[in-house]
């Protein structure tokens, strides 16, 4: 069995490392490290999957945006939970965020277009993390394996020179 770690000496550089040959004090701190490059990804993956949940949303929002509810009262959301009455003026255009503090104007068509370029980017990079996900659960896996067997080994051992 082998395990990929990364160099600390540098961090972009990973070398093959045949896990039988680490010591259980090495191997739990490779599974240390293993654990926090799962929770880094599965983080990452969770935090693409809400920005996308939110441009789903706001795709789907710009349906109502028809000339028969022109003129007509809604709620406008300030923040996540307040709310202040306004009127649907215009239904062709909208203003989209388009990050740090920048709006734009664009009819409705192109506001879609936008977020479905949007979504089919993070949907891209969700699935370019998941296999690094899934590569760090497996040698996580391989590690706590044999941490198993190193631990069976050492036991068996106490146990062998506790009987001579």
């Amino acid at each position: 069995m082998s395990a990929t770690r990364r160099s600390s000496a540098s961090s972009k550089m990973a070398q093959t490392v045949n896990i039988t040959d680490l010591s259980l004090q090495q191997l739990e701190g490779l599974k240390s490290q293993l654990d926090q490059e799962v929770e880094f990804l599965s983080s990452s993956i969770a935090q693409l999957k809400v920005v996308q949940t939110k441009y789903v949303e706001a795709k789907e929002s710009l349906s109502v945006l028809h000339k028969s509810n022109e003129g007509k009262k809604m709620l406008v959301p300030l923040t996540s939970s307040m709310y202040v009455p306004g009127t649907l003026s215009d239904v062709s255009n909208v203003l989209i965020d388009v990050g740090t503090g920048y709006y734009v104007d664009k009819n409705v068509g192109d506001a879609k277009d936008f977020f479905k370029r949007k979504i089919d980017f993070l949907t891209k990079q969700i699935e370019k993390i998941q296999p690094a996900l899934q590569e760090k659960h497996a040698m996580k896996q391989a590690v706590m394996e044999m941490m198993s067997i190193k631990i069976q080994q050492l036991t068996a051992a106490q146990a062998g020179t506790s009987k001579a």
